[in-house]
């Protein structure tokens, strides 16, 4: 009998909430992206929620359009470490670049969080998209590595991640005492990798988890991104306008897994939403107003700038047609690029509309409501075939994680659409994605199969 399918959740949390305003009002915490116990406190309500994971994102340089959170905050890999020791159950999230770090560290630092953590690491994995360069001065080089090239490079790191976190057989760890055997040398591996960008030895000098390795997270829409989480990411993390426009991507994505011997169960889609929830329709239209209040223009159209990085929009009139802004594609989110061209195209937006148009931190209509509403498109997304679960983008912490929480989930769990309790204690086991063989142990049963030593 096929297991029942439910939704999967995970929170986005980045200081105070992702809306640009939300720090301002007067009962959030101004200082939440550098308190780690705010985030603890985040993160001990998203497990009451019975969440599949908290999620933390990174960026490796700042300039001026930076939301006001990432002038300020922690490295993510060091945030889920506290994280996942005030936790139990739920899952944790870092986001690390394949552009600016080596594999050998990385490895270390996620199969570290994901021992502590009692096998509920997971690893976001990015090439670090930079429309304004600056990001490469910050790592001893003159420019940015361009966005077909960082996907190549990106899918040998995560060759040479996973080799590592591979070094050592489940039960090589003998320590036994008598014998004075500590390990056995037959189940320990040397990766010898010789590449294009790496070359690296190993083995890793930690062995594998209660999960056998951190969930593979990742983001990518364009060509090269989809290929690369088909071929190796497990969880992706979508944000798309709409029903269609999900259930579109939902599907190119799925039908390219088994290019890679992959089947549509081995890769969840989760697709980015940010509610705006009320017990009345009124009250959640209040909140939103409560939320554009704070929201000061020229700010947002600075952060908008980050997203194309040659332009300032804020010279512009907010009145000005987009549509007669000198648009230049540059070395950042291709997919980014083409979302803004297509919406100019198809809305014909003024500059000062176009931040709410294209900001994930912009709520959705149809995500803007009373609880009945949202779980109603909820369901419709998940049972239509355009999401495996959602990514929640608070508006405020911790307020829109709460809403959510005490008005939504229980309407999702009496639907049967939602978990009550977890099923298992790693993060792999909640979202329902397989034990990862090890690699050299496979290659190993391939050779006595077919005769060859």
């Amino acid at each position: 009998m096929a297991k029942h399918k439910t939704m999967k959740f995970a929170v986005y949390i980045v200081g105070s909430g992702m809306h640009l305003g939300s720090w301002r009002l007067p009962h959030v915490q101004a200082d939440a992206s550098i308190d780690v116990s705010f985030y603890k406190k985040i993160s001990q309500e998203a497990e009451r929620g019975k969440f599949d994971a908290v999620f933390i994102a990174d960026s490796l340089a700042i300039d001026a359009n930076s939301h006001p959170h990432i002038l300020n905050r922690f490295d993510p890999a060091i945030l889920i470490t506290a994280i996942a020791v005030s936790t139990s159950r739920i899952g944790v999230v870092a986001t690390a670049s394949t552009t600016y770090s080596e594999p050998y560290i990385l490895a270390r630092q996620f199969a570290s969080v994901d021992h502590i953590s009692g096998g509920r690491a997971g690893w976001n994995l990015v090439t670090t998209a930079d429309a304004t360069g600056l990001t490469a001065l910050n790592f001893s080089r003159k420019k940015h590595v361009v966005h077909d090239e960082r996907y190549r490079m990106a899918e040998e790191f995560i060759d040479v991640v996973k080799g590592l976190w591979d070094s050592w057989e489940d039960d090589a760890f003998i320590r036994d005492k008598e014998t004075g055997q500590f390990y056995d040398e037959k189940k320990v591996h040397v990766l010898n990798h010789e590449g294009t960008y790496f070359n690296i030895r190993g083995p890793l000098n930690i062995g594998r988890s209660k999960q056998g390795q951190p969930v593979i997270f990742q983001a990518g829409s364009s060509e090269p991104g989809q290929k690369l989480a088909a071929r190796s990411a497990e969880v992706v993390f979508s944000h798309k306008a709409d029903f269609e426009e999900a259930r579109a991507y939902y599907l190119q994505l799925k039908n390219k897994l088994s290019q890679f011997g992959r089947t549509e169960d081995e890769l969840l889609i989760l697709q980015g939403i940010n509610p705006v929830i009320g017990r009345t329709e009124e009250e959640a239209v209040e909140k939103l107003r409560q939320l554009e209040d704070v929201l000061m223009p020229e700010q947002a159209l600075k952060f908008l700038s980050g997203y194309v990085g040659n332009i300032d929009l804020t010279q512009f009139k907010h009145d000005t047609p987009a549509s007669e802004i000198p648009w230049r594609e540059v070395n950042s989110i291709k997919s980014d690029y083409e979302k803004i061209q297509r919406i100019i195209r198809e809305e014909n937006p003024t500059v000062g509309e176009l931040y709410n148009k294209v900001s994930n931190a912009a709520p959705k209509a149809n995500f803007i409501g009373t609880p009945e509403k949202v779980a109603d498109e909820l369901e419709r997304w998940f049972t239509g075939g355009a999401a495996d679960g959602y990514m929640i983008i608070p508006s405020i912490l911790p307020d829109s994680l709460t809403d959510f929480i005490e008005l939504v989930v229980p309407i999702l769990q009496e639907r049967g659409l939602f978990r009550s309790e977890y099923e298992g204690v790693t993060l792999r086991a909640n979202l329902g994605l397989r034990y990862p063989e090890n690699q050299f142990v496979l290659k190993t049963s391939e050779q006595v199969s077919t005769g060859n030593s």
